[in-house]
């Protein structure tokens, strides 16, 4: 929970350089103003603070718009005189609606010593979400969308979600305001379970009737298309880290869903809240409520053969789930074969040469390591030849937990594999230049070969500096791989700097062998 005299991230500080009036907002125009302003935003901070913490519940707090403080006076029947107020609007959850009398009256006390030192005199709303689904119900949608606009000042969430859904569906009417039927909210928001990071649901009808000259399925996608380009500018101007989830319908493909009572349509309708309907969605709601949206006898019977349906589909989903097991731990397999320096096998193959190379030839795994591949391959193999082939839910549980233990024994065998590749890398790059050393050298122990190179071959020009630490790099790395030290990086980065003192070595060998022949002619 949000201490209550911590500033939230998400919220921006109050305009010092605006202030609510009954007109409009006004532009600074003199230090007294300025003063009034700072002072003002203090005492409401303080206030906002005192709120979060004596009612941590509290789930916004903010300061409504001037333009939709007259639509509250007209609807709430609030003095005339309080046009001129800042309007203050608390929101808080469902379960605390008994204490709302409680709640307000300690806040306006809190309001009456601030207030003492204001000139701004101020307006107290405290509501439920519930209380706004309501005004929305009741079509009083520039009463949502005044509480959507309003500034906030403390917010879990609630206000944000609110915003994003106001100012898209504010854009999507300016650019389809004749054909939009409904803007409808629905899911966790109106659970009460919305954060600052949750999708927001949205339901959008749009009016086909009237379209003749394009497609139906080609107008949905054109409109979805052109909403679905208001989500990130909405998202901008809201300044939330909420997503919009939207699903477009049109008119006569809802009805349709409808007519055939779908399940998806119908749980839309008993729960969404509209904040923009042309008398269409809460006539729906209405039948709904009444009971009068029945299915048809053809959906039912639609529905009654897709629970008939249900055994087959889940039998074949568990089908799927054990060719995804054989090939889960079939591929794997192979890619260890590869790595093994083996040419890639056929899954007839991979079993046996599974066990012919790490479990008879280098020891690596146990038979018994590999009964789960072998299961995988007996049933794959049921499947293929028996059409009417099927598994258990059990049978599948059993076959993917022993395929968790098989992967993680590959994983040590590819390390093993990886290790093994490595030691002889490493000790091959170390005996190719060793050797063609001593062609050149006539020390014998490693430490005396190193330094005659550097005397004898390095110092006097024949070989660049490169070349000595290129050697004592490769001496280093098989010291720190036979320690345990080394990575397949450091390998490989060893393994190609030795090709370059073992290329230069065979050149000057064969620069001192054409030397040798030009001298027995001479």
């Amino acid at each position: 929970m949000r201490s209550g005299n911590k500033k939230n991230e998400d919220i921006p500080e109050m305009n010092l350089d605006m202030k609510y009036s009954n007109k409009n907002i006004i532009p600074e125009s003199s230090d007294k103003m300025q003063k009034d302003m700072e002072k003002t935003k203090k005492e409401i901070e303080k206030l906002k603070s005192f709120i979060v913490k004596k009612y941590p519940f509290t789930q916004s707090i903010s300061i409504l718009p001037p333009s939709a403080i007259k639509f509250f006076i007209e609807e709430e029947e609030i003095p005339k005189e309080a046009e001129k107020f800042m309007h203050l609007c608390v929101i808080v959850p469902e379960n605390k609606f008994k204490e709302i009398s409680k709640i307000k009256k300690e806040i306006l006390e809190q309001i009456g010593i601030i207030q003492k030192t204001l000139k701004q005199k101020i307006w107290l709303q405290i509501k439920t979400p519930v209380d706004l689904w309501e005004i929305c119900m009741d079509s009083k949608f520039e009463l949502i969308g005044g509480i959507a606009m309003s500034f906030p000042l403390y917010d879990k969430g609630f206000l944000g979600v609110l915003r994003i859904a106001e100012i898209h569906k504010s854009l999507v009417l300016q650019k389809f305001d004749k054909y939009v039927v409904s803007y409808v909210i629905a899911g966790s928001f109106l659970r009460g379970d919305a954060t600052k990071t949750s999708d927001v649901d949205v339901f959008i009808i749009i009016n086909d009737t009237d379209v003749k000259k394009m497609p139906r399925l080609e107008l949905k996608e054109r409109l979805r298309s052109m909403i679905y380009q208001f989500v990130s500018e909405a998202t901008t101007l809201a300044g939330v880290k909420n997503s919009l989830h939207i699903q477009t319908y049109l008119l006569t493909e809802f009805w349709d869903s409808v007519k055939d009572a779908h399940p998806v349509i119908f749980t839309f309708i008993r729960d969404g809240i509209p904040i923009y309907d042309r008398q269409t969605f809460m006539p729906w709601k209405a039948l709904l409520k009444m009971g009068k949206l029945k299915p048809s006898p053809e959906s039912i019977d639609l529905f009654m053969k897709g629970a008939e349906k249900t055994r087959e589909m889940i039998e074949r989903r568990l089908v799927d789930a054990m060719i995804d097991v054989y090939y889960g731990v079939l591929t794997p397999s192979q890619a260890l074969i590869m790595l093994y320096g083996s040419p890639p096998p056929t899954p007839k193959e991979t079993l046996r040469l599974m066990e012919e190379i790490f479990v008879q030839k280098e020891k690596m795994l146990k038979k018994s390591d590999l009964a789960i591949l072998e299961k995988a391959v007996k049933e794959f193999k049921k499947y293929e030849h028996d059409t009417k082939y099927k598994i258990s839910g059990i049978e599948v549980d059993k076959l993917l937990k022993a395929s968790e233990v098989y992967l993680k024994r590959l994983k040590e065998l590819r390390e093993q594999i990886e290790r093994r590749y490595q030691e002889k890398t490493i000790e091959q790059v170390y005996k190719d230049a060793f050797e063609l050393l001593k062609t050149i050298i006539e020390a014998k122990s490693q430490s005396g070969i190193i330094e005659e190179f550097e005397k004898k071959f390095v110092k006097k020009g024949k070989f660049p500096p490169q070349n000595l630490r290129i050697l004592r790099d490769i001496v280093k790395a098989r010291n720190d791989f036979k320690r345990g030290k080394l990575n397949t990086h450091a390998v490989n980065e060893a393994r190609k700097n030795a090709s370059i003192l073992i290329n230069d070595l065979i050149e000057y060998n064969q620069r001192c062998e054409l030397n040798d022949k030009k001298s027995e002619k001479n």
